[in-house]
């Protein structure tokens, strides 16, 4: 079970491999990770950390953050992630192809947020 704020398991596992499936880089594509201070208890260390988008998958397994992170994106920020402990879903902003795969998959609950206020 995620904690409040956070991704379990197979739907973190599902979003790793959209996003690596719509990048040009597909799981070499750059990316960065952001824990909120909050969740990761800690105000005095830089919780932004880079790596490969195929290796994104380990970062729920870290025994010392009980939290997806915070944001995560590709380097040429062509997509980002938006997770926060006070927001109802996970926002996901990218190209179309991406978030055309999002709406239509079955094991995933997405909906198109209206830019209209």
């Amino acid at each position: 079970m995620a904690a409040e704020g956070s991704l379990d398991r197979p739907t973190w596992d599902q979003l790793i491999r959209f996003l690596t499936e719509h990048s040009p880089q597909g799981a070499d594509t750059p990316c960065f990770a952001y824990y909120n201070p909050i969740t990761v208890r800690n105000f005095e260390l830089s919780h932004v950390r880079s790596g490969r988008l195929g290796d994104a998958r380990a970062l729920f397994d870290n025994p010392d953050i009980l939290y997806t992170p915070s944001n995560l994106w590709a380097e040429d920020r062509s997509w980002v992630v938006y997770t926060d402990f006070d927001l109802w879903g996970t926002k996901i902003s990218g190209p179309r192809p991406l978030v055309e795969a999002l709406l239509a998959d079955p094991e995933i609950e997405a909906v198109r947020l209206s830019w209209a206020g």
